[in-house]
């Protein structure tokens, strides 16, 4: 008999939540939604975020808020995200950096990648592109790597710090290919295109928009895209995998909009449906090849923490073959 009041019970309290959690959703949002852009304003992230965050206001109805939280690598944004109110009001917008190298490169991580965020929209995925003078007479990134091999002494490369996937990148082909380069660090992108463009550097894994209307121009020679396809803006730059010979290669950073990981389900699932609306559009999508980065096909929130666990599992083991983890 007390086996039966309790299942009783229990499936009393069931009939209570599942009405609570679906009003729970039709209430939402109470008020504005505020979605956190780990980079500053003007970015090429913060401008894409930007044009979706009026859809999504319209969608919601309420007004999206774009808040730039800059700083710590890329990760002050994360972590503040992951101790917010797990209500939907509160979103951030997170990198391969963030949830799949960071973790492993330093020594303390203020969130758990893996446990702390659910996705909401998995967008856009920003490639780079192996640029250097054309001085320096490389035609193709097979000739890129022939006169590194060659040189003297070590050809130099730039990037924003030590650890960023462009770093990663550029240290994989040197042992891969068994030459020296020696690495320059930058604070801005723009202004390692500059120097290339000066002669200032000889090489760089460049995020592509940064450097996109000085290739387009003929200043800078464009050697290889890391991304698995070409990209829209440059049609006429072969992909690493095609220039290089390697099957399947990718290395590339991506856009993910997320909520904190206890965000009630029906809350998340209304947040995907508007975000997959938007994405999908072309003029969307258009908008984001236009800032240099590059549009991805909606995927389903299951097929997103897929894909950031395996890139979470492959960017780990970089990192520690090269001898980088918690070294930061």
């Amino acid at each position: 008999m007390r086996f039966a009041w309790l299942a009783r019970l229990g499936l009393a309290c069931a009939l209570l939540f599942v009405p609570a959690a679906s009003l729970l959703a039709q209430d939402f949002p109470s008020r504005n939604v505020h979605i956190v852009v780990p980079l500053a304003a003007g970015s090429g992230m913060d401008v894409v975020v930007r044009i979706y965050g009026e859809e999504l206001g319209k969608a919601l109805g309420k007004p999206v808020v774009v808040e730039n939280q800059p700083g710590a690598a890329l990760m002050l944004a994360a972590q503040n995200v992951a101790r917010a109110a797990p209500d939907g009001h509160t979103l951030v917008v997170a990198s391969s950096p963030v949830m799949a190298v960071n973790p492993t490169l330093y020594k303390k991580v203020n969130y758990d990648a893996a446990k702390d965020f659910v996705p909401i929209a998995l967008y856009a995925q920003s490639p780079f592109v192996l640029i250097t003078n054309p001085a320096f007479g490389a035609e193709t990134a097979k000739d890129f790597i022939k006169k590194a091999q060659a040189a003297a002494d070590p050809i130099t490369y730039a990037t924003t710090g030590a650890g960023t996937l462009q770093f990663l990148t550029m240290e994989t082909l040197k042992r891969d290919h068994n030459f020296k380069a020696a690495h320059v660090a930058y604070r801005s992108p723009p202004q390692i295109a500059t120097d290339i463009v000066g002669g200032h550097v000889v090489s760089s894994f460049s995020e592509t928009g940064a450097a996109l209307t000085l290739i387009q121009d003929g200043k800078i020679k464009a050697l290889g895209i890391t991304a698995s396809t070409r990209h829209p803006a440059l049609p006429q730059v072969p992909t690493l995998a095609e220039a290089l010979g390697l099957p399947g290669f990718e290395a590339v950073s991506w856009h993910v909009l997320m909520a904190p990981s206890a965000t009630p389900r029906p809350i998340v699932d209304r947040l995907h449906a508007a975000m997959t609306k938007i994405t999908a559009d072309a003029a969307f999508q258009k908008r984001v090849s236009d800032v240099g980065l590059m549009p991805l096909v909606p995927r389903s929130i299951a097929d997103i923490e897929k894909y950031i666990k395996s890139e979470r599992d492959r960017w780990s083991k970089v990192v520690t073959e090269l001898g980088l983890a918690g070294t930061l």
